[in-house]
């Protein structure tokens, strides 16, 4: 029974650990990676955006199996999780062959290496020592390191190169998994969200995706934002200053674009969006004294007062952006700009009087009350303006960087660098000839790797004939064959 019950795990674990599943998990995840770029996300994408796009039955669908956040999902994490434990045990079950053969390279050659070796050639020679020394110097002419290798009185050479290569395929598989392990933390513990600031207020909470509010452990001020438009009036770039505030001080000031973040405890805020609030932001208005040409500027903001003489303040009591009378009485009919409605009120500290003047813009500049001892006329109308930033924490993207950096090493090696190996060996051929066995290996580019060992046959060939020994010994042979 448990040796029945240890062969079934034996089983599972080499099912798990095998290609054809790390395959098939690796699909699931580019699928379902795939649908979080064509599914509109939360936070990324306004509220009322992914309302029309999606049916409200579809939109609860797409909620509730976590769709609109895919990334963050419980199941994403647990799908990287289920793909890295196969990458960890398919590495497992190869990486101790893959190991040895890099640790304890095969030196040495025998009859039967000989014998099955692909690609190999047989060049004679009269005296061993000499052919050695003259292989291994053309070993070095090729930029190889050769080594000497005794065994059972046969000394021959080995050389190699770019050994690394046997284990890129490992490399890669750490590069995915720190990419993984990146994700799976950020799915756990990172967060996304948004906030939207205008000019001068600040905030240390944020909305996050699925509309719960986050605390953070210190304060973001919009100092200014603004649009910068191309000649057809279309945004070319949104800005916005930002300053970080903690403890009742300012800790860093940056000024953010689109894709280049205010980064801070390793909390991001991109530039999201930026448009109007709807609301009033300032009036820019003219005073004179009733009868004198004599105007002066002001720019008030709801509520605030300004001083038209040292007896006499003007304050900015209401604003009704879209206006309509009735009974006598001003409306507002809508929160569009269109046909604003301004009132003043203006104070006289001698009699203590207050009088009321209002201002209609798209009627008339100016407006006189009876009682005010001012005219006013309207310049411009300034609205308030927010700047939508998205705010990330991301724990796991150092790891995500590092598994890239990694990755593309392990494909450097895996593609660009060849492990070669080659041997030569003073033997004696199927006539009885002395000869000199030049053979070699590669794991991958054969056609580069034989035309890489054609060249070095041709140094060899060519050491020996300049070898003074070699050369009459050849012409010596030549002459009793003759």
């Amino acid at each position: 029974m448990a040796a029945s019950l240890q062969s079934r795990a034996r089983r599972f674990w080499q099912t798990l650990g095998s290609v054809r599943t790390g395959i098939i998990v690796l699909i699931a995840v580019v699928i379902v990676s795939a649908a979080g770029t064509i599914i509109l996300q939360r936070p990324l994408t306004d509220p009322d955006e992914i309302q029309r796009a999606y049916s409200p039955g579809m939109l609860h669908f797409l909620d509730r199996f976590g769709l609109t956040d895919v990334f963050h999902a419980w199941w994403f994490a647990a799908l990287l999780s289920l793909l890295s434990l196969t990458i960890i045990l398919a590495s497992i079950q190869r990486f101790p062959t893959a190991w040895r053969f890099f640790s304890r390279p095969y030196r040495r050659t025998d009859s039967h290496f000989r014998a099955v070796l692909p690609v190999q050639k047989q060049i004679p020679i009269s005296d061993s020592h000499q052919s050695l020394a003259a292989a291994e110097s053309a070993f070095r002419s090729m930029g190889l390191k050769p080594q000497r290798v005794t065994d059972h009185d046969e000394t021959s050479l080995f050389a190699e190169k770019n050994r690394l290569s046997v284990l890129a395929v490992y490399i890669v598989h750490a590069s995915l998994l720190l990419i993984f392990i990146g994700g799976i933390i950020d799915a756990i513990y990172g967060y996304s969200g948004f906030v939207a600031l205008t000019p001068g207020k600040s905030i240390s909470t944020i909305e996050l995706r699925d509309g719960t509010k986050k605390n953070l452990p210190f304060a973001v001020r919009c100092d200014g934002a603004g649009q910068e438009n191309y000649a057809d009036g279309s945004p070319k770039r949104w800005w916005s200053k930002l300053a970080v505030v903690a403890d009742n001080r300012e800790i860093q000031q940056k000024e953010i674009v689109v894709n280049d973040p205010l980064v801070y405890r390793g909390i991001r805020f991109y530039q999201a969006s930026f448009g109007p609030t709807g609301q009033m932001d300032k009036v820019v208005l003219t005073a004179a004294p009733v009868g004198s040409a004599n105007a002066k500027e002001l720019s008030l903001g709801l509520n605030e007062t300004a001083q038209l003489d040292p007896d006499t303040t003007v304050r900015l009591s209401r604003f009704v952006p879209d206006f309509v009378v009735r009974d006598n009485e001003i409306y507002t009919r809508s929160n569009s700009p269109d046909n604003p409605a301004i009132e003043l009120e203006i104070t006289s500290a001698k009699t203590g009087k207050v009088a009321k003047a209002w201002i209609f813009p798209a009627y008339a500049n100016g407006s006189q009350s009876k009682e005010s001892p001012y005219t006013f006329e309207f310049r411009d109308l300034k609205m308030g303006y927010f700047t939508g930033l998205q705010v990330s924490h991301e724990p796991g993207q150092w790891l995500v960087w590092a598994g890239c950096l990694l990755m593309g090493v392990g494909l450097f090696v895996a593609f660009y660098l060849v492990h070669m190996r080659f041997w030569a060996v003073p033997v004696l051929d199927a006539k009885g000839r002395l000869v000199l066995w030049v053979g070699g290996a590669a794991n991958k580019n054969r056609e580069v790797f034989e035309e890489r060992f054609r060249k070095l046959t041709e140094k060899l060939e060519q050491a020996l004939k300049n070898n003074p020994q070699e050369s009459r010994e050849e012409e010596r042979e030549a002459t009793l064959a003759v």
